[in-house]
């Protein structure tokens, strides 16, 4: 922006004044009168874009440049551009690189997963390609070598002159780089392949050399992988004369390498993938040239359709998250016309959020998303389209009037100026029932004609100052839409809506336009996974304040009824009694009547803070017009995330205790095993569910049956197989209890006290089970090392959570919900000693039914020769639970069974008493109590206790 008076020549076009921070404004867009139909009071008497002057009112008159009034013409004349990017950087990390180099280590991990378990089909595809080679002329082989040999030195030398000629030197630079790291990469695969990998992988990789049949070829080619890193890193790719000529080299080097019985068809496909990604990922670690276009590109390709630009002003995205969806805008002003609003689109903001609409269309289902890969082409036709479609619909929408490339890597879409303000901006007095009613209108039109905006958030809706609704950013749209989108559509109004004026108004305006049917049927769509992102992050903002208000309003509430107490008890302090025994029986009765009186005040507090969220009022107005709506939210999700987690976690998990089984003969195995250990870990299993129920009822200092507790620990066994291990029993307790009389919210804080102290327990127990295992003297563990890297581990954590003010205030907030509610319930647990030691010590003994359960399977298949110590068992169990509570896995299935497998094998015992002690372990534990615990959970709902 350049100073009141000053000529836009002497700063504009500067390096400097493109740099200054203050160039972003976004409400100056240019010069008022311009525009006829620019309505826009927020651009009332500001600068003139274009010559300096403030509030003239008037436009700058050809000539006033010192040009001869046409600014494409001159080339001394210097465009000024308003709030372009300050300083673009010289390099970018582009997303598309990271995905094509996770595509090639993929592609890595598969090629040598199939050398390793599909040896009979790589040996077989070798000897048939050695085979069709061999019958080639002698003479073609000699001249694919010697011409393959010269022109792989070649080809590189010439490409990087004529890089270099071109000025194109740092292009070169990001090449040798790749070509250097390719290199090494090289040698460690090589170095990895003779000495570390499987034979399968050096069969396949290998072979005898023709000139030493002692010596084998090179895993990897030494020479042809950096070339391919170089090729790749300079953009040989993109220009297809040197991309055909590099194919050609690399065909006739590989033929002529296969047919001489110098590398291995694995050989060659392997160089190939890994200069591949190590270029890729060379690209996106140092970053690639920018090739972004600016402002003044954007002057230069508006000249060439026909406008004569005077200024342009970048107007900055309000939502940075969705920046990428909506591209780069400007506002242009023009000599000899009304103002124009650009949109520019170029690949780097086309690659923002890939990662995102990735997951999205992984995830959810066809008709809820969108492609994640679009180019350019796609992206301008496609908006284009939308924008043509939403006028012959007859909605007010911007008018596209011109499209151009900006170059190979950037598009512009220039329509004319609607002016208007957006409805984030708006103040709430001025959103008014004629506005609502006025957007639906425009929806309306859009659904008529079977198109979805997809985006019906606050800034992509404009209403000018005569109060019409101009909705913008129909990009992202879809033309023929099916009802499932179009039902989003209304869903997302509803809530963008409900957001500014309230619920009941959001709905009221809705059905006065599109009628209570319609609105009714959006009712499925009113869940957060239909809606925009940004409309997500607004929701879980309210929600954590909600949740807030809820927590101080418990606190307060507390406070007070303790206040209270405290008065009374100095009111009752000063006069006397005559009987001191009946004092204290009475005394007894009325701290049991203050803690019940304090429980009702914090339930009534916490009822009178809760609110409901912006969806279920939504709801709630819609059901009192129509009580017969569907609700039942409709399933979007192809899978969730959590499934796909457990699925991946369990096939790890799966695939390492078969690689641990197959070295193992369950045949003499079970034939050997002592069956009196295995009946012993059968009884640890069954007394480890009466344990737990009494470290559950240890801190209910309410009355709950003993016995229907146990069942509903043995019900827990069935729960654990469809949800978490941290989560189902957690889930199952706390219905247990509401279901047994304790409130809500006393049922939550016991269940959260009672894994407190098991949390506690479980540290100090692996924290001095480790140090007995060290004492011991075994081969992997010394109680030095185990107990410091422990308290190492614990400081480092500690030092970094306090150190990150995110995590510091995460921490502090939910350590403050925790004291809110199970800490007071912690309390009043340490009131009652006996109920104390029955939870820490049903705590202790679970712990205690599991670890013997554990000793006594590893001891059933134990020879007699191996022998480990019980402090040794509790380790590891203790830590394979830990990871199995963590794990998203139901059961902890995977995490469980490696974590137990590994540990056993490091305090000494060997894989073939390792693997089937942990299947035993985890049949008792995990499997066979589920026909049990489905029994259990079925007679308890029955009667009612969950």
């Amino acid at each position: 922006m350049t100073e009141q008076g000053a000529h836009p020549g002497d700063a504009a076009g500067t390096p400097a004044a493109s740099a200054r921070p203050d160039t972003g404004r976004t409400d100056r867009p240019g010069p008022r009168g311009t525009d006829p139909h620019d309505t826009d009071p927020q651009h009332a008497g500001t600068e003139d874009a274009g010559t300096g002057t403030a509030g003239t009112g008037k436009q700058a008159a050809p000539g006033a440049h010192g040009t001869d009034g046409r600014s494409g013409t001159d080339p001394a004349h210097v465009d000024e551009v308003e709030g372009d990017e300050p300083l673009l950087p010289a390099r970018v990390h582009r997303p598309s690189d990271l995905v094509r180099l996770l595509v090639g280590v993929f592609a890595i991990g598969v090629l040598l997963a199939i050398a390793t378990f599909a040896h009979g089909t790589t040996s077989g595809l070798e000897q048939d390609i050695t085979k069709g080679t061999g019958q080639a002329p002698d003479l073609l082989i000699k001249i694919a070598g010697l011409a393959s040999s010269i022109a792989i030195l070649l080809v590189p030398v010439a490409f990087a002159i004529e890089r270099l000629i071109k000025r194109d030197g740092l292009r070169i630079a990001d090449g040798v780089l790749a070509a250097v790291l390719a290199h090494g990469v090289t040698l460690a695969t090589d170095l990895w392949v003779a000495r570390a990998a499987p034979d399968s992988i050096q069969e396949a990789l290998t072979q005898p050399s023709p000139g030493d049949v002692h010596a084998l070829t090179d895993p990897v080619h030494g020479y042809l992988a950096p070339v391919i890193a170089y090729m790749t890193a300079v953009g040989m790719s993109r220009r297809p004369r040197w991309r055909a000529v590099l194919c050609v080299v690399l065909l006739l080097d590989a033929f002529s390498m296969l047919v001489t019985g110098y590398t291995t068809p694995f050989s060659v496909i392997l160089t190939v993938l890994l200069g591949w990604t190590v270029a890729y990922g060379t690209l996106y670690a140092v970053g690639s040239p920018n090739v972004r276009p600016t402002g003044q590109t954007l002057m230069a390709g508006l000249r060439t359709v026909g406008f004569h630009p005077v200024s342009a002003s970048r107007q900055e995205a309000p939502d940075a998250a969705e920046a990428g969806d909506r591209g780069r805008r400007y506002f242009v002003t023009l000599e000899d016309g009304p103002p124009l609003d650009v949109t520019v689109v170029d690949r780097e903001q086309q690659a923002q959020g890939f990662f995102y609409r990735a997951w999205r269309n992984l995830t959810l289902r066809g008709f809820a998303t969108r492609s994640s890969l679009q180019s350019l082409r796609q992206a301008l036709e496609q908006e284009a389209l939308l924008a043509y479609a939403a006028i012959a619909a007859g909605a007010n929408a911007p008018k596209l009037i011109a499209m151009s490339e900006l170059g190979p890597d950037a598009v512009m879409l220039v329509y004319e100026h609607s002016g208007g303000r957006t409805l984030d901006s708006l103040p709430d007095e001025e959103i008014t029932d004629e506005l609502l009613r006025g957007a639906w209108h425009q929806v309306q039109a859009l659904q008529s004609r079977r198109i979805a905006h997809r985006r019906l958030v606050g800034d992509a809706i404009l209403v000018d100052r005569s109060g019409a609704v101009i909705l913008t950013d129909l990009r992202i749209g879809e033309i023929a839409a099916g009802e499932v989108l179009l039902r989003m559509d209304v869903s997302q109004l509803l809530v963008t809506l409900g957001l500014r004026v309230g619920a009941e108004r959001a709905v009221a305006s809705a059905l006065s336009v599109l009628g209570p049917d319609a609105v009714a049927d959006c009712l499925p769509m009113l869940q957060p996974i239909a809606l925009s992102r940004s409309t997500r992050a607004t929701l879980r903002r309210l929600a954590r304040e909600r949740a807030e208000r809820e927590r101080e309003a418990v606190l307060e509430a507390s406070r007070q009824t303790r206040l209270l107490r405290t008065e009374q008890a100095a009111g009752h302090s000063g006069g006397s009694t005559a009987d001191g025994r009946f004092e204290g029986k009475s005394g007894k009765k009325a701290v049991r009547a203050e803690q019940r009186a304090e429980k009702r005040a914090i339930e009534e507090a916490l009822e009178e803070a809760r609110e409901e969220d912006l969806l279920t009022q939504i709801r709630h107005e819609v059901l009192r017009i129509r009580p017969q709506a569907p609700v039942e939210p409709v399933r979007l999700e192809r899978v969730r995330p959590r499934t796909l987690i457990s699925f991946i976690a369990g096939a790890i998990g799966g695939y390492f205790l078969l690689t641990q089984l197959t070295h193992i003969e369950f045949g003499p195995l079970i034939s050997n095993a002592e069956w009196g250990w295995v009946a012993a870990a059968v009884l640890f299993s069954a007394a480890s569910y009466f344990a737990a129920a009494l470290a559950l009822l240890g801190f209910v200092p309410e009355r709950v049956p003993y016995v229907r507790t146990v069942a509903a620990q043995v019900a827990g066994s069935f729960v654990k197989i469809v949800a978490p291990a941290a989560v189902g029993g957690v889930a199952l307790n706390t219905r247990f209890l509401q279901r047994a009389g304790v409130r809500p919210g006393l049922a939550v804080a016991s269940v959260g006290a009672s894994q407190l102290f098991g949390l506690g327990c479980h540290i100090l127990m692996l924290l001095a089970f480790g140090y007995l295992t060290g004492t011991e003297k075994t081969p992997s563990l010394s109680p030095s090392r185990t107990v410091i890297a422990g308290l190492l581990t614990v400081a480092v954590l500690v030092l970094v959570v306090t150190s990150v003010p995110f995590l510091r205030k995460f921490l502090f907030t939910r350590v403050r919900s925790l004291f809110a509610g199970v800490v007071p319930r912690m309390l009043d647990v340490l009131q009652r000693p006996q109920k104390l030691v029955t939870g820490i010590g049903g705590m202790l003994l679970l712990t205690a039914c599991f670890v013997l359960c554990l000793y006594a399977s590893v001891q059933a298949f134990g020879d007699g020769t191996t022998s480990i110590s019980l402090a040794g068992v509790a380790v590891v169990f203790l830590a394979g639970n830990a990871l199995g509570s963590a794990a998203p896995t139901p059961g902890g299935v995977g995490a469980v069974e490696a974590t137990l497998t590994v540990g056993l094998i490091a305090v000494g015992l060997p894989s073939e008493v390792a693997a089937p002690a942990v299947l035993l372990f985890r049949l008792l534990t995990l499997w066979l109590p589920v026909l049990p615990g489905w029994l259990a959970f079925n007679h308890l709902t029955r009667k009612g206790a969950l």
